[in-house]
């Protein structure tokens, strides 16, 4: 969850020891593979169904109004600019939707306590402009959102999830939010189809009625600390978690027995959003032994995280999400401690290839001032734009609920919009064990000395059969 930090996060340590070189620290992380997915098991209620084998790596380890000019008098057009013309271009021809909307929920944390998220509906409104313009909206027919703001806060989250069955919508779309479970309960048991960006909760991926997962939640906060930690040859993997359920469902549930087979052990250090100097978890963490940092949260918690880690001479590998990665994080952690950092995505954000460049032009040419640089503003891209996709072929004159999931599982395996050239598919099969899941693997890079992506690779992708 990307925002912008308080401005003591900034300065943790203000002589901070000195630490190995970036080559000494990271040495080993760029791996020739990453080893085959194993099949894991987890106690009672099931199992994982075997995962693809992961790519090899050649250069990466892990971590997302415009418009014709005005006249001139004589009733000619100004020519298009170069990067009007370019966005037009990679939008591709246009095919308007016609006739009666088709309502769709979209959920956002918006702006709460502990960061701003409002660029989700700026985002969501230009991706629905473009869909209605170029993709011809949900069976031919305009999208019409209906968007609730939820604050991060579990009982407005509720509220938005009782507004979506209020106001009728067919379906509802959901990018990151503090309170997933809290609205995928309130929304599945009133059989509301669900695509999510990305999820964890063992219920919720469980679900094989009416949820749809647009992410593998194994694949960079389990698989790729795991075969990090066998790559430096040390079996402690410290996890410093933000402590909001949203992100502790995971290892709360799924992660302690994959980890526990592959005989790495898994520490979670839950450190309370808002904590602007983590250098005492940090001691911890280094005086543990870990020999592997995961780091999980928005960019103001990782700022606090990694200068933390860098105050204390932390010497071990460092794994981060996406989300973790913004320009406020660039300006305020060292390159040193940026260099070298593996970061595992679900986007390729940061890095010049189609996915980004179909995003910012949605961006520039529907929308309004939206920072293109975040992986917020993408996961919202990504779910509303693998929602219209996934739902390709349906009857206009019977987009129901029921229609809507029955299209959803019955779709081929396509692109995902926006995701680095990830494909998915909703047919429950990417992992038998978790039927909400609709892709395997994700994105892999390594972070410059300024906090920069290198090229993005898939890795642990493969076909999913019918």
């Amino acid at each position: 969850m990307a925002h912008r930090p308080d401005p003591e996060i900034t300065a943790i340590a203000a002589a901070p020891p000195p630490m190995r070189t970036t080559r000494e620290r990271h040495s080993g992380i760029l791996l020739d593979k990453l080893s085959p997915r194993r099949t894991w098991h987890r106690p009672a209620r099931t199992r994982l169904a075997a995962l693809a084998a992961l790519a090899a790596l050649a250069a990466a380890s892990l971590l997302a109004t415009a418009g014709c000019g005005g006249g001139d008098g004589d009733g000619a057009e100004d020519p298009p600019t170069a990067s009007a013309s370019n966005a037009a271009g990679v939008l591709g021809p246009k095919a308007p939707a016609q006739g009666e909307p088709v309502r769709i929920g979209v959920i956002s944390d918006g702006k709460g306590a502990f960061g701003d998220m409002s660029v989700q509906f700026a985002v969501a409104d230009a991706t629905a402009a473009y869909l209605n313009e170029h993709r011809s909206g949900i069976g031919g027919r305009p999208i019409q959102l209906v968007t609730c703001e939820a604050q991060a806060d579990p009982s407005k989250s509720v509220d938005c999830a009782n507004r979506m069955i209020e106001e009728d919508v067919v379906a509802v779309v959901l990018p990151e939010l503090t309170a997933t479970d809290d609205v995928w309960k309130t929304l599945h048991d009133a059989k509301m189809p669900v695509m999510l960006f990305g999820a964890s909760s063992a219920t919720l991926l469980a679900d094989a009625a009416s949820t749809f997962t647009l992410g593998d939640p194994l694949f960079g906060r389990v698989e790729l600390p795991i075969e990090l930690a066998k790559d430096a040859g040390t079996d402690k993997v410290a996890a410093v978690v933000i402590d909001v359920p949203a992100a502790l469902s995971l290892y709360d549930t799924i992660a302690p027995p994959v980890f526990e087979e592959a005989g790495v052990e898994l520490d979670v250090v839950r450190v309370p959003p808002g904590t602007a100097d983590m250098t005492p978890q940090m001691q911890n963490v280094a005086a543990s032994g870990a020999g592997v940092v995961q780091i999980v949260g928005n960019d103001a918690f990782c700022i606090s995280a990694l200068n933390g880690l860098r105050a204390v001479g932390y010497q071990g590998k460092i794994t981060v999400i996406a989300q973790c990665i913004t320009d406020a994080t660039r300006k305020a952690v060292p390159g040193d401690v940026l260099e070298g950092i593996a970061m595992a995505a679900a986007t390729p954000i940061g890095t010049d290839n189609p996915s980004t460049r179909l995003y910012n032009a949605v961006a520039e040419t529907y929308g309004k001032d939206i920072d293109t640089s975040t992986a917020a503003g993408v996961s919202m891209f990504i779910a509303l734009a693998g929602f219209q996709a996934a739902t390709e072929g349906i009857s206009p004159d019977a987009i129901t609920s029921e229609a809507i999931v029955s299209t959803i599982r019955a779709m081929p395996e396509k692109e995902l919009p926006g995701a680095g050239g990830l494909q998915f598919r909703c047919n429950g099969k990417a992992s038998p064990a978790e039927p909400a899941i609709c892709v395997r693997g994700g994105l892999i890079t390594t972070l410059d000395a300024k906090g920069q992506p290198a090229e993005y690779q898939t890795a642990g992708a493969s076909p999913i059969e019918d």
